[in-house]
C-alpha cells in the first residue's frame, strides 16, 4: 500500500482517545444450515450495510449480518491492511475502503460476491475467506450497475452460470466456508422451482429468497404467499438446505408473523433496517436522534469510518418518537447534513472516544457464549426502564440538540436558516410524531384532477347559449335566503 492511499482515509482519532484493546478473534465452529435457521437477518445492502450498521444490528438480535455486494474485480484489486489498535480489517482501494470489517463480527459475517465469472467469482471469495465466515451469491440485485455485466439479477436469465458460480465456489473454498445464494422469484412458480431445484443441488447451505420479480421495485408488495410451496418443495428435495424469506419485514415481531405464514426458517431485513438497526430487538430503540445516532457516529470515528460512509448512513435513519419533539429531529438533521468531517458534530455527540459504544457491542456479542443465536428475552416488559448510562447520554443529546436549535434560530443566523427553522420551532415543543404513521394511500396520490361526477362540469356559453355569471358571496347569501 502507498503512503498515498494512507493520506486519502478519513483521520484516524487522537492517539489519547481511550481506545479498548484489539479484540481476539471469537472461536465458534464452521457455519451449518442450522446457524441460518431461527433467525432474523441483516440483508446485504450497498453503502447502507457499512461496519457500524452490521455491529449494532449484532448488538440488537440480528443472527447473522450480510455484507454490502462487492464486485469480484473490485476486491481483487483491494490492499488488505489491519489497524493495529483496533482491529479493523480495510480492503483499501485507491482513494479509501473498499470495504471493512472487524474481527469480533467474523462469526456471524456472510460476505456477498457479485460475479458473472465462475473463476474470479473463486478469486475473489479466496481473498477474504479468512475474515468471514461465508460466501454469499448476489443474483438478486436488479440495479444497473450489477445487472449490465450479467451478475446480480441477471444470473437469473442465465440459469447455467449461475449454477457453475456456485458450484465453483463450493468446489474450491473449505468445508468451514459456507455458500449461499440470494435470488428473486421468477415470473412463474414452475420457472423458479425449477431454479430451486438446482441451486440446492449445488451444495449451497442456505437459499434467501427476495419475494419480489426482477421487475418489481421496493414500493410493490413482496409476494410472501409464494414462498411457502419453495419451502415445502426444498425440504421435498432431501437436501440440508435452509431457506430464509426477504421482503418487507418490518421487524423482530413481524418476522414471527412472515414464519407462521410461510414455513420460511428466518427472515431477512433491509428497509426497516436501513431507518433503524435496532429493529432486530424485541424492542427497537425510538428517539434516534438522541438514542442512537450520537452512539453511531462516535462508533464510526472510532473505528476510521469513511465519514462519507456514516454520514450517509446517519442520514437515513428514522423512527418511532415517543419523547423527542420536532425541534431536536430538525437540529440533527440539519448538522447531519451541513457536516463535512467528523469534528463537525462535536457538540452534538461527543465526546469522541467510541470505545464504549463498542465495548457495549463486543460484551453483547460475547454474552452468545459460541451459539450464534443471540440472547433475546421476549418476557421483558415492553418498554423497559433505559440503564442509567443510557439515559445520562440521551439526556445530554437532547441538550446539545436543543442548544443546536436555539443557536439556529437566533438572529445572527442567515436569513434563509432562519426562515426554515422558524417553521420547525413553531411547533409546540411537546408535539410528537404519531406513533406508526403512515402516507396518504398511493392510490389517492395519483387520482386524476377532475370532478367525481362529470355532470357537474361548466357547460361552455357558446353551448348553452348563455353566459352564467361566476356566483358571488352576495348572490349566495341572497339565493340561500
Amino acid at each position: 500500500m502507498t503512503p498515498g492511499n494512507l493520506a486519502r482515509r478519513s483521520p484516524s482519532p487522537a492517539a489519547s482517545d481511550a481506545r479498548a484493546a484489539k479484540r481476539r478473534k471469537l472461536e465458534y465452529p464452521p457455519l451449518t444450515p442450522d446457524d441460518y435457521r431461527n433467525g432474523v437477518m441483516l440483508a446485504p445492502m450497498v453503502r447502507s450495510g457499512a461496519l457500524p450498521t452490521r455491529l449494532f444490528a449484532l448488538k440488537h438480535g440480528a443472527k447473522l449480518v450480510w455484507g454490502p455486494e462487492i464486485v469480484d474485480k473490485a476486491i481483487l484489486h483491494a490492499t488488505r491492511v489491519e489497524d493495529p489498535v483496533t482491529g479493523v480489517v480495510s480492503y483499501m482501494g485507491v482513494s479509501k475502503a473498499i470495504w471493512t470489517t472487524h474481527p469480533i463480527e467474523k462469526p456471524f459475517l456472510i460476505y456477498q460476491i457479485g460475479s458473472a465469472d465462475p473463476a474470479l467469482a473463486v478469486q475473489a471469495a479466496q481473498k477474504v475467506m479468512h475474515d468471514v465466515a461465508g460466501v454469499d451469491l448476489n443474483c438478486g440485485c436488479p440495479k444497473p450497475f450489477s445487472t449490465h455485466a450479467g451478475m446480480g439479477a441477471a444470473l437469473l436469465t442465465n440459469p447455467d452460470l449461475l449454477i457453475s458460480i456456485l458450484t465453483a465456489l463450493r468446489a474450491a473454498l473449505p468445508p468451514h466456508i459456507a455458500v449461499s445464494a440470494k435470488i428473486r422469484l421468477l415470473p412463474t412458480q414452475e420457472d423458479t422451482l425449477r431454479l430451486v431445484e438446482r441451486i440446492v443441488g449445488a451444495g449451497v447451505s442456505c437459499l434467501t429468497v427476495h419475494c419480489r420479480t426482477r421487475s418489481m421495485r421496493p414500493r410493490d408488495r413482496a409476494r410472501v404467499e409464494r414462498l411457502e410451496e419453495i419451502v415445502r418443495f426444498v425440504r421435498s428435495l432431501g437436501r440440508d438446505v435452509a431457506v430464509i424469506e426477504n421482503g418487507d419485514c418490518e421487524g423482530y415481531e413481524d418476522a414471527k408473523r412472515i414464519r407462521k405464514l410461510t414455513g420460511a426458517d428466518s427472515c431477512m431485513i433491509a428497509t426497516a433496517a436501513e431507518a433503524n438497526p435496532t429493529v432486530f430487538s424485541p424492542r427497537p430503540l425510538v428517539d434516534l436522534e438522541t438514542t442512537f445516532i450520537p452512539q453511531y457516529v462516535r462508533l464510526g470515528k472510532y473505528l476510521d469510518n469513511h465519514f462519507s460512509s456514516t454520514k450517509f448512513c446517519a442520514s437515513q435513519f428514522r423512527g418511532e418518537h415517543a419523547q423527542g419533539t420536532r425541534t431536536t429531529q430538525t437540529a440533527m438533521k440539519n448538522a447531519i447534513t451541513h457536516a463535512k468531517r467528523y469534528e463537525d458534530l462535536d457538540a452534538l455527540v461527543g465526546p469522541w472516544t467510541g470505545a464504549h459504544e463498542f465495548a457495549q457491542i463486543v460484551q453483547a456479542i460475547e454474552a452468545r457464549a459460541g451459539d450464534r443465536q443471540p440472547k433475546v428475552d421476549d418476557d421483558a416488559p415492553t418498554d423497559p426502564a433505559p440503564a442509567p448510562s443510557t439515559a445520562v447520554e440521551a439526556a445530554a443529546a437532547a441538550d446539545a440538540l436543543a442548544k443546536a436549535a436555539e443557536q439556529e434560530n437566533s438572529p445572527a443566523a442567515s436569513d434563509g436558516e432562519s426562515a426554515t427553522l422558524s417553521t420547525a420551532s413553531s411547533q409546540p415543543a411537546e408535539l410528537k410524531t404519531p406513533v406508526q404513521s403512515h402516507s396518504p394511500d398511493p392510490a389517492l396520490l395519483r387520482a386524476p384532477l377532475v370532478p367525481a361526477n362529470e355532470s357537474r362540469l361548466p357547460v361552455p356559453a357558446m353551448v348553452a347559449g348563455e353566459d352564467v355569471p361566476t356566483p358571488t358571496p352576495t348572490q349566495q347569501m341572497a339565493e340561500a335566503a
